[in-house]
């Protein structure tokens, strides 16, 4: 979209006026607060992160990243990392359909929101730099971090595959040196009780242990007007423990195993097409209310449970020199009853369960020296994501149709990435993975007469015809091998000002469809069989960025800007289609996966945070993307068309933008002297759209699903989130009222489009508004 003249002057005039704003970065204000008896002369902290696998100063790190400490997550009662979305630029992290746990998450328009096993997703999640290969438990309640580290644009070099739109990673508590507790309650409007315990204790010298337990609970913002159940309820368990060993000052191990248990109410959908004939159901009032009949599986309820262990150890070999060892194994299960068409009759449902577990190895080798700086390492992973579900459909006298998915992969990676300081000013950064990465699959689709289930998912003596898709490991696999390097440079053209450039690759592994329906493809060695057991090609970016870091007055002055440029390719695009009998009648589904060809995405993204005067900082960002599809080809006939001129990216909103403020002033209480801080929030994220669709002038199928995409879009939405909390001067108490969503908006999140079935179409809303009381204790 071309921008008219008046546009780009409001635009300049609104750069102009953040850039003038005198300001320390964005992340030193949230990855560091600086104490609230700081001096006007006192230097602000500046913030250490490890994006580059090795510590340093952010403001050093050729390229965009963002931290939020989270001492200052606590502060502001941030419910989870989809909130940080509000903060960060070009990014979006939200629960994903039906769900409080599973994490759908794009940067700079790259991404993936299907859990199915099989997809892989763009952005990578890790925690303690431990890759969770799966989005269901990736999305937790904030509480036990260090720090939240956002990294923007393709990690392929030091982060490896599924990273082609960025990483986001949890960044844990080290222990303390010596004994303490800690306890924080939560009280709020819709019966929120949240309570979070922590404790540490030295055993000796050389030795600490520590954990964590967490229990979050919440009623339901609306309820099941037929059963009354409730809906978007919260119920959910997590702890951690870890100890550590210093047997000396060179060697740090740590053994650490966390775990949490979601077991929410199934979160139904609402609605936004009124219920099939005869009855014709009229749309409901309330946005957070349903019909849903289906609440459990196998006769489970609702239930995630994630968890995992890991081994870290460090050892500094000399004062240049320090290796690494991450030893680590993740598993989940996942219990989802997911009703579509969110009716109080079985019309279209999907009782479904998700399991997976991945065992991983990371060496690395870090070298600190005058002139060179850099990491070295090798990694391996093995994982396998499992699926089973039935499809239940209320046509041709009831139909189940039966997926199941057993996808294993195995992955090696061997990197580095160097660094070189040319001059005292100048330097040059050289990186390269080279990864091999094997997928094996299991996919098997039947379809059973009548609504009660297939055999393994509730009904043993169901009844069905041959199947529609039984392919082994044998026959679907697939090794993929790609080197992704990575150049750039960093110029410190002036004290207090750094300019650098990136041009990097990563790519996203191919994969089959795990919805793949081989009924009328004439056979297994036909070339139409054979295209759809190919599988789809992984996708891959080049992208190229260029950006500005200054830090100035004593670093109470810092802006980041950054402009970048994506060529993605093979973009591969989910969905299913009906499926019709002789007759012309829907008698089920298949996948749709394909890779969609090409697009260009462009960018620019700036941040800025404003220490005015010990009392006040006013922060703030502003981002731009421009996403476009040069090329997507689909069937219509026997004729290959593009329809990229007429298709929508999805999670991407093209501006976006926030503003904060916070005020603190002195005050006593209780014969304590603290700090009482007034926080205020307004985001704004420009219209997004659900998922990728073509808008016009494809093909009838692809036309017919229009609609639906149109009314699952979220317009242009703006929220406020306030706060008032008071901090004791040894940070020792800590007292807060906060509000989010202070205008009460109703915005959808994600959503269902099956307008072929039963004309369904279901949204998911981001939570209404809250208000509660928080109250934190250190000992």
């Amino acid at each position: 979209m071309r921008m008219s003249s008046k546009q780009k002057a409001v635009l300049r005039r609104s750069v102009a006026v953040i850039m003038a704003i005198p300001a320390v970065a964005w992340t030193s204000a949230y990855a560091q607060t600086a104490p609230a008896t700081e001096s006007a002369g006192r230097e602000i902290d500046k913030v250490v992160v490890t994006a580059r696998r090795r510590a340093e100063l952010i403001q050093d790190v050729p390229g965009a990243v963002s931290a939020i400490s989270g001492a200052e997550l606590e502060k502001q009662a941030v419910p989870d990392i989809t909130a940080i979305a509000d903060l960060v630029p070009s990014t979006t992290l939200k629960s994903s359909r039906g769900t409080n746990s599973t994490l759908t998450a794009f940067i700079r328009g790259i991404g993936q929101q299907d859990p199915v096993a099989g997809y892989e997703p763009g952005v990578g999640i890790y925690l303690d730099d431990v890759y969770m290969a799966r989005p269901q438990g990736a999305l937790t309640d904030i509480y036990d971090l260090e720090r939240v580290e956002v990294l923007r644009g393709p990690q392929g070099t030091l982060y490896g595959k599924n990273t082609i739109g960025g990483a986001v990673k949890y960044v844990t508590r080290k222990l303390a040196p010596k004994m303490t507790f800690g306890v924080k309650a939560t009280l709020g409007n819709y019966g929120e009780k949240d309570l979070v315990l922590n404790a540490s204790v030295p055993v000796s010298d050389m030795l600490r242990v520590g954990g964590s337990v967490a229990t979050f609970n919440r009623d339901g913002f609306g309820h099941n007007v037929i059963n009354g159940k409730q809906n978007y309820n919260k119920e959910a368990l997590a702890g951690r423990i870890s100890m550590e060993l210093t047997p000396n000052s060179d060697l740090f191990i740590r053994l650490s195993a966390d775990r949490t248990v979601d077991d929410s109410q199934a979160k139904q959908g609402y609605r936004l097409t009124p219920g099939p004939a005869p009855d014709s159901l009229p749309v409901l009032a309330s946005r957070y209310d349903t019909r849903a009949n289906l609440y459990s599986v196998t006769g489970h309820a609702q239930q995630v449970i994630t968890q995992g262990s890991a081994l870290l150890a460090e050892y500094q070999i000399n004062p240049e020199l320090s290796v690494k060892s991450i030893t680590a194994y993740r598993k989940s299960k996942s219990y989802a009853p997911i009703d579509f068409d969110s009716l109080g009759t079985p019309l279209f449902e999907a009782p479904s369960i998700y399991a997976d577990n991945q065992k991983s190895q990371e060496f690395q080798l870090t070298y600190t020296g005058s002139k060179f700086q850099g990491v070295a390492g090798v990694y391996w992973m093995k994982a396998n994501a499992f699926n089973e579900f039935d499809v239940l459909y209320n046509a041709a006298g009831g139909l189940s149709l039966y997926t199941l998915d057993d996808i294993d992969s195995k992955t090696w990676a061997a990197f580095a990435d160097v660094s070189y300081n040319v001059t005292d000013t100048f330097n040059i950064n050289v990186g390269g993975r080279y990864t091999d990465d094997e997928h094996a699959a299991r996919i098997f689709k039947k379809t059973y007469l009548g609504l009660t289930g297939s055999p393994t998912m509730g009904n043993p003596a169901a009844v069905g015809g041959a199947p529609n898709t039984d392919q082994g490991k044998d026959a679907l696999n697939r090794t993929d091998t790609k080197f992704t390097p990575k150049i750039g440079f960093g110029w410190k053209f002036a004290p207090e000002h750094n300019v650098y450039g990136t041009a990097s690759q990563g790519f996203k592994g191919g994969m089959y469809d795990p919805r793949m329906d081989l009924t009328g493809s004439g056979g297994p060695t036909t070339p139409a069989s054979l295209l759809k057991r190919k599988g789809v090609n992984p996708e891959e970016v080049t992208a190229f960025e260029l950006g500005l870091k200054s830090s100035m007055n004593g670093g109470r002055l810092q802006t980041n800007a950054a402009l970048f440029y994506t060529n993605y390719k093979n973009v591969q695009i989910p969905g299913s289609i009906p499926t019709y009998d002789a007759a012309g009648n829907v008698n089920g589904f298949a996948g749709s996966l394909t890779n969609a060809g090409k697009a260009k995405i462009k960018g620019f993204e700036l941040e800025a945070v404003s220490h005015v005067t010990e009392s006040l900082n006013i922060s703030g960002m502003y981002s731009y993307i421009d996403a476009k599809y040069d090329e997507w080809m689909v069937a219509s006939g026997a004729t290959l068309i593009n329809v990229a001129k007429s298709a929508e990216f999805q999670n991407t909103p093209k501006h976006a933008a926030n503003l904060s403020a916070t005020y603190d002033w002195p005050l006593a209480l209780g014969g304590r002297s603290g700090t009482l801080s007034l926080m205020n929030n307004v985001s704004y994220k420009a219209k997004v759209y659900q998922t990728e669709f073509v808008r016009t002038g494809a093909t009838a199928g692809l036309d017919a699903t229009v609609p639906g995409n149109l009314l699952l879009a979220q317009d242009a939405l703006t929220l406020w989130d306030a706060g008032l909390v008071w901090t004791s001067s040894d940070r020792k108490i800590q007292v807060g009222l906060h509000g989010r969503n202070l205008t009460d908006k109703r915005y959808k999140v994600a959503g269902y489009n099956f307008s072929g079935f039963f004309n369904t179409v279901t949204a998911f809303y981001g939570d209404p508004r809250t208000v509660k009381a928080t109250l934190s204790l250190k000992f």
